[in-house]
């Protein structure tokens, strides 16, 4: 019987934002595929909970906080070789645009430089083995921006482009970047998004999604396809993964 394309068996592969969520899930669902997950993030309590669900052995936990030049460093320093990283790492705040100053600005820089920064750290020490898959979770924000999202989909549209050069610089070695955006997605970002929101706002905008909300483990899938061999011939692309949100607007 052939190996299934899709399998990690062999490769190690980073992932920040690794404590909750998303990072959570795509830490449990690359070890089911036969990974080493490299966890990372700035609460090891949580990291240390999503390594206890991890299939195997030899998951390394590294406590960063990649919005910390100094703490990248570290990071990366105390890292095998990779064959994939994941970014997961990023947080959402809304407000219009007339509330917008340097403060909140500074405050979304876990979704772009970090990620960019990180990134061009691994390549520097040289971390990544050749046909190593990068992996970077944006939005479906960084395309269609919802009102009060201006920084938030700022920061993920300068991901999105990011990516894409990142997918050429980095073709002679065979490393392939990707970016996969998600809808709501049922995650601790959703229960804060309720919060801010009316029941009668969030449930107006729910109504767009003809597939209903998604669940971490739709976008772990997405990132499981884009780490294995099943994508060698994929780079520099974005995976829309919204429920059928954008329908209306393409």
């Amino acid at each position: 019987m052939t190996a299934s394309p899709f399998l990690l068996t062999s490769k190690t592969i980073l992932v920040t934002g690794a404590s909750s969520g998303i990072g959570r899930q795509v830490c449990i669902s690359a070890a089911q595929h036969g990974a080493t997950i490299v966890l990372t993030g700035r609460n090891r309590e949580q990291l240390e909970e999503t390594r206890s669900k991890l299939e195997g052995t030899g998951h390394p936990v590294i406590t960063a906080d990649i919005t910390s030049a100094n703490e990248r460093d570290e990071l990366v320093a105390a890292l095998p070789l990779l064959d994939g990283f994941v970014n997961c790492a990023g947080i959402v705040k809304s407000f219009p645009i007339k509330f917008l100053d340097a403060g909140r600005m500074t405050e979304m820089v876990v979704n772009f430089e970090a990620p960019a920064l990180l990134t061009a750290t691994l390549l520097r020490q040289k971390k990544l083995n050749r046909e190593s898959s990068l992996v970077y979770v944006s939005s479906i924000s960084g395309q269609h921006p919802p009102k009060g999202g201006s920084i938030y989909g700022a920061s993920k549209a300068a991901l999105e482009t990011f990516v894409k050069t990142l997918a050429r610089e980095t073709a002679p070695q065979l490393i392939r970047a990707n970016c996969i955006s998600p809808g709501m997605v049922k995650t601790p970002m959703y229960e804060q998004v309720e919060a801010e929101y009316s029941k009668e706002e969030l449930d107006k905008h729910m109504a767009r999604y003809p597939l209903g909300v998604g669940y971490p483990d739709d976008v772990a899938n997405a990132a499981i396809y884009l780490l294995s061999a099943a994508s060698r011939w994929v780079t520099g692309i974005n995976i829309t993964l919204d429920g059928g949100f954008l329908l209306g607007d393409r």
